[in-house]
């Protein structure tokens, strides 16, 4: 008699520099230089593996917009992951990649790289680049066009997947006393002709543990929908409200399963900041003296990059304007133009207060209280079915992390909702996805 396995909340930790708010630097606690500091990284990924985690996630950008002020992601996530894979033991480990300025044979290789050296760990988020910094650090005048971007990023992660899965499961033999080691037949090179890219060949190393990498993506505009529905198995969204988000992960999988794939085929992690307390106003103290570390400057600075509208055209004690037009024509990000749109009619706010409560979350939906408040908070999403788990943004790291780890874990698990031990070693495995079978195309 089989037993039905209740559902597990899944969590992930986003390691953003020091710490989610903008002023994690200036903390005493925490090292100024801790943005190139491996070992900062290493200390977050070995509290999220005492806690359970399911993975560390590093975003990444080339923009160096805002360095007068603080720190920008400089490192490049995939070294700093296999650092952090030496560092642990079951840690899944989940990096960003721009399809806008890569290509899928390198791409494919560094991810399958860090798959094998972590023993199935690796996760590659898929997203496209918006901001004209990064286009003319490439080499381009502008950005590409939204609907551009999007196709490329499609057939990009088309030949990615191509390429992962050129080796069947026993093509490699290697076996000493016969002398063979691939069984050729079992090679299956992609020809790929499509609109961005012609690649042909195999990948040069074989299949991973978990089979590849676990796909994920962070897109909430209508084009990263269908690209995550197609591809996705794990999605980073971005919700302010409980109604939206429940709408948003139910619409999310109907579509995956419309296009074959099964109902429970991603997992669909909402961003969340976690400030705590030993009590509500603690909290709240410990996450304003935070915020008025920020310079208004920056912050300022940092939403109109969101808006895409000059900062000076942006009048503090007024209400924001709730008829702007997409960013760029359109060519922007919009999942964060929309979120924050979303966050500023929910609250009503001037652009002051909006600044305030923008300067730490960056657009995603924030949590400050008691330990008891915040898991409260999480199980009443998970249990309502509008997040299978969160992608975690804690203030400052690694003091946020640990205690978040120390203090609502434990409340997590002993509600039955969190795991208390990995039952697996893969990325996979934690996130309850099954290995790909060998698909060639």
């Amino acid at each position: 008699m089989s037993v039905t396995r209740p559902r597990q909340l899944h969590l992930n930790v986003n390691a953003w520099l020091q710490g989610f708010v903008p002023s994690a630097w200036r903390v005493p606690e925490n090292h100024p230089l801790g943005f190139v500091d491996v070992q900062h990284y290493v200390r977050v990924a070995r509290i999220a593996e005492a806690g359970k985690f399911d993975a560390i996630f590093l975003a990444d950008s080339v923009t160096t917009d805002g360095l007068a002020t603080g720190p920008v992601t400089a490192l490049e996530p995939t070294l700093v992951l296999t650092a952090i894979a030496g560092a642990t033991t079951h840690l899944g480990l989940i990096a960003t990649a721009s399809t806008s300025y890569n290509e899928p044979y390198n791409l494919a290789r560094r991810f399958a790289s860090l798959d094998h050296i972590s023993g199935g760990r690796a996760g590659w988020n898929v997203v496209t680049t918006a901001d004209t910094s990064s286009a003319r650090a490439f080499g381009h005048a502008n950005v590409f066009d939204h609907a551009t971007r999007y196709c490329r990023a499609a057939e990009f992660t088309d030949v990615v997947k191509g390429l992962w899965n050129s080796w069947a499961d026993d093509a490699l033999v290697a076996d000493p006393v016969s002398g063979r080691f691939v069984d050729l037949d079992k090679l299956h090179p992609l020809h790929h002709r499509g609109e961005f890219f012609s690649v042909d060949g195999v990948l040069n190393q074989p299949r991973s543990r978990q089979g590849h990498p676990v796909l994920v993506q962070a897109g909430g505009s209508a084009d990263g929908q269908a690209l995550a529905a197609r591809h996705a198995e794990a999605v980073f969204a971005l919700s302010q409200s409980l109604e939206e988000a429940v709408d948003y992960a139910q619409g999310l999988k109907r579509a995956a399963e419309a296009l074959g794939r099964g109902p429970d085929a991603i997992r669909v992690l909402p961003g969340l900041g976690t400030f705590l307390g030993g009590t509500e106003a603690e909290a709240r103290r410990r996450h304003r003296e935070l915020i008025d570390l920020v310079p208004i400057e920056h912050s300022l600075r940092r939403l109109a990059g969101r808006l895409g509208v000059p900062p000076e055209s942006l009048a503090l004690d007024e209400p924001r304007p709730h008829d702007l037009p997409l960013p760029n024509g359109g060519n922007g990000g919009h999942t964060f133009f929309r979120g924050i749109l979303a966050r500023s009619r929910q609250h009503g706010y001037t652009l002051r207060q909006f600044l305030g409560a923008f300067a730490a979350g960056g657009g995603h939906r924030e949590i400050v209280g008691t330990p008891e408040q915040v898991a409260d908070d999480i199980e009443h999403w998970f249990r309502a079915g509008a997040a299978d788990g969160f992608n975690l943004m804690p203030g400052l790291l690694p003091s946020g992390l640990q205690d978040f780890v120390e203090q609502v874990v434990p409340i997590l698990q002993k509600r039955g909702i969190f795991r208390t031990a990995y039952e697996g070693d893969t990325l996979r495995d934690h996130l309850g996805l099954a290995r790909p079978a060998f698909a060639p195309h």
